[in-house]
């Protein structure tokens, strides 16, 4: 595949569009602040690679037609949205069931190399199981390339590469901060009682959105 870049004034127009879609609040960031107050600045580093690792995902997904089929077949819509939105939910009982912290994984800023490759997996699977992402790229990133230019394929990958980008270095951003009201947070003897409730009951109300996720070919209005 011959690389083709995506035009200057595209991406003048994508990088700020990107920005305001990574600065909204949504599941991504509340696992990535979670981790960060509940176990510390590894577990939200952690987190935020593996969310961006899933980001990836979708891309290539992109790329070679996946999202696509996503959104053409309702069948593999509701695969991929009941599989996110049961994971989701599993995260939140298991939290709620849990004796420690977040998830149980261990006490906050836990160096454990197992603990770390699980919040790794975890953010990446709570990405890639997300449907609404899918489709999300499949909206967006068609509408900057220039088919006059090349090969469009090409375009998508430069364009969902600056996402990746951008993303990461935002959600970093967001880790940092998590760490610094962790840190203030955990002087809390209610918080630290109630932050599995939260945490817990958060994964779960994000579940059941994911569970009610529809394209927009198919919402009721």
């Amino acid at each position: 595949m011959e690389l083709t870049l995506p035009s200057m004034a595209a991406l003048l127009l994508f990088v700020p569009t990107v920005v305001a879609v990574v600065a909204v609040p949504g599941p991504n960031m509340l696992l990535i602040l979670s981790r960060g107050i509940g176990q510390g600045r590894r577990a939200a580093f952690a987190s935020a690679l593996g969310v961006e690792l899933g980001t990836l995902v979708h891309v290539l997904g992109t790329v070679v037609g996946v999202s696509a089929l996503i959104a053409a077949s309702a069948t593999a819509f509701d695969v991929v949205k009941y599989a996110g939105a049961a994971y989701l939910v599993y995260l939140g009982i298991r939290t709620l069931l849990s004796k420690g912290g977040a998830l149980g994984d261990g006490p906050a800023g836990s160096d454990s190399p197992r603990s770390v490759g699980t919040l790794l997996r975890q953010g990446a699977l709570v990405n890639v199981l997300n449907p609404k992402v899918a489709l999300f790229f499949l909206a967006l990133l068609p509408q900057y390339v220039d088919p006059e230019r090349g090969s469009g394929a090409s375009q998508t990958l430069v364009l969902g590469l600056v996402f990746f980008t951008i993303a990461l270095a935002m959600d970093l951003v967001y880790a940092v901060a998590s760490v610094g009201v962790g840190a203030w947070l955990a002087r809390s003897v209610r918080f630290a009682r109630a932050q599995k409730y939260i945490t817990g009951c958060t994964y779960l109300l994000l579940g059941i959105s994911a569970a009610f996720a529809q394209p927009s070919g198919r919402r009721a209005g």
